[in-house]
């Protein structure tokens, strides 16, 4: 459980009690306690309470949830910027508390995958291993054949004292085309075009891994299939979250 712990509601729905919207009740009802004592609305719970209702101790699931999310223009990847006007932690209404693996800036849109499983996102944000991210960009200027090969071999960011890796370019328009990265440096796809005077007028990620960002719309999320999930796991190197836990989402 994080550090800030998490809503009673929001502890109650995602431990499969009951909605959130019933859990508000029940708290309101007086019949939810923390540690003993009765619990009131808008109360966290923390690592270590213990939460009853009536006499019922809550157990937690456990279950291990990856919501695939469209990150709309506007909307930073941080829990705590008191210069964002909108963060990502406020526009997820979900009942577990999930974290992102691998940011997009703000200028940015596209494919976020979240989840609340840290090994997992350990393991998709590891750089040695060159896990896919797959970008559509526009740039303000033509397209040519030099600025195309010139990406893919790879280029030095003064800025980062780094070269990047090798990746492919799919020319899609004159001024469009699709990218495929195995690294995550910090603005790296506005870097690489800036260093070839380039510079990008719309950037959107649609694929991380296996997972596309499909038919979402903007701020929309959803839930990664049983199949998905499994796939996810296997090509980061990390069992799936299993049977049992997929039964439980489907009761959830």
């Amino acid at each position: 459980m994080p550090g800030g712990g998490i809503r009673i509601n929001k502890y109650l729905a995602a431990n499969g009690i009951c909605s959130r919207r019933d859990a508000d009740k029940l708290v309101a009802g007086g019949t939810v306690t923390i540690d003993g004592r009765t619990a009131g609305p808008g109360d966290r719970v923390y690592e270590g309470n213990i939460v009853r209702v009536g006499k019922r101790t809550v157990e937690e699931t456990g279950r291990k949830v990856v919501l695939a999310y469209y990150k709309p223009m506007g909307v930073v990847c941080s829990e705590r910027d008191r210069h964002a006007q909108k963060l990502l932690t406020d526009m997820i209404d979900y009942p577990v508390r999930v974290t992102y693996a691998g940011r997009l800036d703000k200028d940015s849109e596209g494919l976020l995958l979240l989840s609340n499983d840290g090994d997992l996102i350990q393991a998709m944000m590891k750089g040695s291993a060159g896990h896919e991210k797959e970008y559509e960009v526009k740039v303000n200027k033509e397209i040519t054949q030099e600025f195309l090969r010139g990406m893919e071999k790879g280029v030095y960011l003064k800025e980062l004292d780094v070269t990047t890796r090798t990746c492919r370019l799919i020319r899609e328009g004159k001024y469009t085309f699709r990218m495929v990265l195995t690294q995550g440096l910090n603005r790296q796809i506005r870097r690489m075009c800036g260093a070839f005077g380039y510079e990008v007028r719309h950037l959107k990620r649609i694929r991380v891994l296996n997972i596309t960002l499909g038919d979402l719309k903007a701020g929309d999320y959803r839930e990664l299939s049983p199949r998905e999930t499994e796939s996810l796991y296997a090509q980061c190197g990390l069992p799936g979250p299993g049977a049992k836990n997929d039964l439980r989402a489907e009761r959830l």
